[in-house]
């Protein structure tokens, strides 16, 4: 199964509580933070909500 390299590349201060709690369930507190998510319609939809925070490539 294919994976996601997610990192969180901007600061989450300021943002909708929404996206902070988005943010939260992938596993991204604070810059820098990097997680590995299974590449799926959760996944997409919590990148469609956040992706303008974020770095996405493809894990190995």
């Amino acid at each position: 199964m294919a994976n996601k390299k997610i990192t969180l590349v901007k600061s989450l201060n300021g943002r909708l509580q929404k996206h902070k709690a988005t943010a939260a369930s992938l596993g991204l507190r604070k810059i820098g933070d990097t997680t590995v998510q299974p590449d799926n319609a959760q996944t997409a939809g919590k990148l469609a909500q956040i992706g303008y925070l974020c770095k996405v490539t493809d894990a190995e």
